[in-house]
């Protein structure tokens, strides 16, 4: 068995700007509400690896991996991996984004397979993952659509 998630969200700004937010990875511990800190380990043109460390769960512990980020700017897609898996056997990240009336759509989907000793299975990840997914796109959505009603008042010249 494996888990399989895809979820999406519109957000009202110009599809350039929620590119350049959600790709600018040493900005993500402002963007997403989970991410403690960012580590940038490695840049190779477009494919970057980098250490991602979340805030302490309920029990205090503290979850941290490498992952590896390829970015497609005209192909307007992302293909992400965890290369320290750690409780998956394998995570496997694509990221979308296109024009769509009223703004950008931006889509996640996530492909992945927990370890046998892992705590939890593949459904209970899944139900997770679309959980926390929803909640983090919404705050995604919200921070951008605020940056870009700052620009766009800020280009507005004074009378």
């Amino acid at each position: 068995m494996s888990g399989h998630t895809e979820n999406e969200i519109i957000i009202a700004a110009p599809l350039d700007l929620v590119w350049d937010m959600t790709n600018d990875l040493e900005n993500w511990p402002r963007l997403f509400s989970e991410y403690a800190s960012v580590e940038v380990i490695e840049r190779d043109g477009e494919r970057t690896t980098f250490r991602l460390t979340m805030h302490p769960d309920e029990n205090d512990k503290v979850w941290s991996w490498v992952s590896e980020r390829t970015t497609d700017r005209l192909g307007r897609t992302v293909s992400a991996r965890r290369v320290e898996p750690g409780p998956f056997q394998h995570m496997d990240i694509h990221w979308e984004y296109a024009e769509a009336p009223g703004g950008t759509r931006m889509r996640w989907t996530q492909d992945f397979a927990m370890r046998p000793d892992a705590p939890v299975d593949d459904a209970w990840m899944t139900d997770n993952i679309n959980r926390n997914s929803r909640v983090q796109m919404e705050l995604i959505r919200d921070k951008i659509e605020q940056r870009d009603r700052e620009r766009r008042t800020a280009a507005v010249p004074a009378n």
